[in-house]
């Protein structure tokens, strides 16, 4: 059971600013921009960080991750371990107890009926749930008293903290959304836009992909916090003009995500007016490979599905002549500088599960052409494209709209027509690529592209939940209002069983072995290429205090202790 200790026990107190402020709202107010612009408030309707960190400020979870991935309370009186008596000692199930007194922002009293109506909700059979993964195996949620509630698992669960923890898992109150479960989940739009919460602020209004206006709550269970009256949250644009709007003109305290050349980023942090903040986590820039066929010809509840496999990344030799084409070292130089590092793997850390997998850190172009010739593709018309029985390698490749994006999108069309690739670029703003709107054609979870680009990343330091993501069950469809985290389509009976056996494993070098194998799995097939390591940067004005950048929870988890510097 030692080490199992060691899994549970990995809990943290919240250092709070000593400057933190005397009154409520008294430092007046503050502006955050996004260059990803959000669409919706609720994070179980969208995998989007923009949509998960603008959210955080309204909605919270039992428990957060501090910056060094230790587990903190929130809305819970403690962390449960099996040595507080939280976590039953056979590891069947974990009870959570909220602290006395919480409410929510419309003034009601905070209960264990809105925790268990959270799990409900993501669980809900007719529903899409963007972050299923967070209950995996759970059996239920049952109500224990007002306060506490009892998460129970079909089998021992080491790690019980999928469920409530992090920006991913919030609460979200049972009033406001018992009339919006299952299939009718996107079509509330009102409680979707404007959640009733627990967090430091409220919205006032939201206007989708454009910006979120916020004021104090005024029902926050911390009567001196937060320091601002009122918040602006604006969403668009690109990173370039976020970080000159903190960094050079001051007109915004707040930029995320500044995913720029490093000698861009640099020119700006001249200009005086803010600092610039970096850390690593788990942040991964990957290509996805569709292995299902996205072709319009097909009817929409085919097209993308696991019923009609991809034409040609089905062959997992063309998956690999791909990765193979491609100069990760020069990735990194033009893209992040010292903020990325050529990476093989989907899970980067930490360290004890993090696979030592290299096959991809060498760009091999002869190698490429000699796997595609094996595979069929053979250039039979001198144009300099391969075709294989009258079809042309012809691939779409589809990424959000960012500077250092379609850089990334230039060089890698190059590498692939040298090795014989047709490559069409398509990029998308990224309020609607990372929107999940059930509607659009353009979301990354529908991917009507043959591959596609972007990085996310876990929260907390155990890669469980986010290697539960490639489960056979998570794969986005219409009877899922096309939510779920399995982008590419993947199923393998071999990783589902691995999954679970991780799930019940509590012996912790045990874990990181079998973790390694799962993320080998996705990456020595191709079906995940991650491409760059890409550390955090982020930038704050300097009158802007408080300001602790992490990589394992919402950037924005803090933001009831910023105050403005006097």
């Amino acid at each position: 059971m030692k080490t199992t200790t060691l899994l549970l026990g990995a809990v943290a107190s919240i250092a709070l600013a000593p400057e933190a402020m005397a009154e409520r709202g008294s430092d007046g107010h503050v502006n955050i921009i996004y260059w990803q612009a959000p669409s919706i408030l609720n994070a179980y309707l969208s995998s989007g960080t923009k949509d998960l960190e603008s959210a955080s400020l309204v909605v919270e979870p039992l428990g957060r991750y501090d910056p060094d991935g230790a587990l903190v309370p929130y809305l819970a009186e403690r962390i449960p371990t099996v040595e507080n008596g939280g976590v039953a000692p056979d590891l069947m199930s974990i009870t959570w107890t909220l602290k006395p007194g919480l409410l929510w922002s419309d003034g009601s009293p905070v209960t264990s009926a809105d925790v268990k109506f959270t799990a409900d909700y993501c669980m809900h059979p007719e529903g899409g749930c963007a972050q299923l993964a967070k209950f995996e195996g759970v059996t239920g949620v049952e109500i224990i008293d007002d306060l506490s509630v009892k998460v129970s698992f079909a089998e021992p669960r080491p790690n019980p903290y999928g469920p409530f923890m992090g920006a991913q898992s919030p609460i979200i109150q049972r009033a406001q959304f018992e009339s919006c479960t299952g299939t009718r989940a996107p079509e509330c739009t009102d409680a979707n836009f404007a959640p009733i919460g627990t967090g430091p602020f409220v919205v006032d209004e939201f206007r989708p992909n454009d910006v979120i206006t916020m004021s104090a709550n005024p029902n926050y269970r911390d009567p001196a916090k937060p320091a601002f009256a009122s918040l602006t949250f604006k969403g668009g644009g690109d990173a370039a003009a976020a970080g000159r709007a903190v960094l050079e003109t001051g007109e915004f305290d707040y930029a995320w995500n500044l995913q720029l050349a490093p000698d861009v980023l640099a020119r700006m942090a001249a200009g005086g007016k803010g600092k610039p903040v970096a850390a690593f986590g788990s942040l991964v820039e990957r290509i996805e490979m569709n292995l299902t066929d996205p072709s319009p010809d097909l009817p929409p509840d085919i097209r993308a599905t696991a019923s009609a496999p991809h034409p040609v990344l089905s062959d997992m030799r063309v998956r690999q002549a791909l990765s193979m084409a491609i100069d990760r070292d020069l990735l990194v130089e033009i893209g992040y500088g010292q903020a990325g590092r050529p990476t093989c793997n989907l899970v980067p850390a930490p360290a004890v599960y993090a696979s030592d997998n290299t096959d991809c850190m060498r760009q091999d172009i002869e190698g490429a052409r000699a796997l595609l010739e094996q595979a069929g593709w053979s250039d039979t018309d001198g144009d300099g494209v391969r075709d294989k029985d009258g079809k042309t390698l012809s691939l779409l490749f589809q990424t959000s709209t960012n500077a250092v994006r379609q850089d990334f999108q230039a060089l890698i069309k190059q590498w692939w027509s040298e090795i014989g690739v047709q490559t069409e670029l398509r990029n998308i703003n990224a309020s609607v690529f990372f929107g999940g709107d059930p509607g659009s054609p353009d979301t990354f979870q529908k991917f009507y592209a043959d591959v596609e680009m972007y990085a996310n990343n876990f929260d907390g330091t155990d890669p469980e939940s986010y290697l539960a993501q490639h489960s056979c069950d998570k794969a986005p469809r219409p009877e899922t209002q096309w939510q779920g985290e399995n982008i590419n389509r993947y199923c393998d009976p071999e990783y589902d069983g691995l999954l679970a056996e991780l799930g019940r494993t509590g012996e912790l070098s045990r874990r990181g072995e079998i973790a390694r194998q799962l993320n080998d799995m996705l990456t020595k097939s191709y079906v995940v290429v991650p491409l760059v390591d890409r550390g955090r940067v982020s930038a704050h004005a300097n009158s802007l205090g408080g300001v602790v950048l992490n990589t394992w929870d919402s950037e924005l988890w803090n933001a009831a202790d910023w105050y403005r510097v006097k």
